[in-house]
């Protein structure tokens, strides 16, 4: 499904950020994708079932949670973090932060594919 990807703040990132980017508050807010209810219809997804989010600066596979916001239609959700910074345009057009909003994307089915740990997704990005 073609999908507008955005990122941002959440409180419960915010909060694990304060409880350590090793937190179980952090990772579980940063390793999610919120997807519109009727999207997740669409594409028969369960709740915490693993989606691969692409752009056109990488991939990276995220739990599915149905968004408690909207109606937003192929928009997804993804909090700031290391996770949502693999596949964010790292252009900053002179203005010092990379573009997190408005990315074009594809969102698919990745049942088999794992949510990378953290040292797991640095060691990958160490071999691209």
């Amino acid at each position: 499904m073609n999908v507008l990807v955005l990122t941002g703040r959440t409180i419960d990132q915010g909060r694990g950020k304060e409880m350590g980017k090793l937190s179980d508050v952090y990772l579980k807010d940063v390793t999610q994708c919120q997807i519109d209810p009727k999207d997740m219809k669409a594409l028969k997804l369960r709740q915490n079932t693993n989606v691969k989010v692409t752009t056109k600066f990488g991939s990276v596979v995220l739990r599915a949670v149905k968004s408690l916001r909207g109606p937003h239609p192929k928009m997804i959700f993804i909090a700031y973090g290391p996770w949502a910074s693999v596949i964010s345009d790292p252009e900053t057009h002179g203005s010092g932060m990379p573009s997190l909003k408005g990315m074009s994307g594809e969102l698919e089915l990745a049942p088999n594919e794992k949510v990378l740990t953290l040292q797991e997704l640095v060691n990958q990005l160490k071999e691209a």
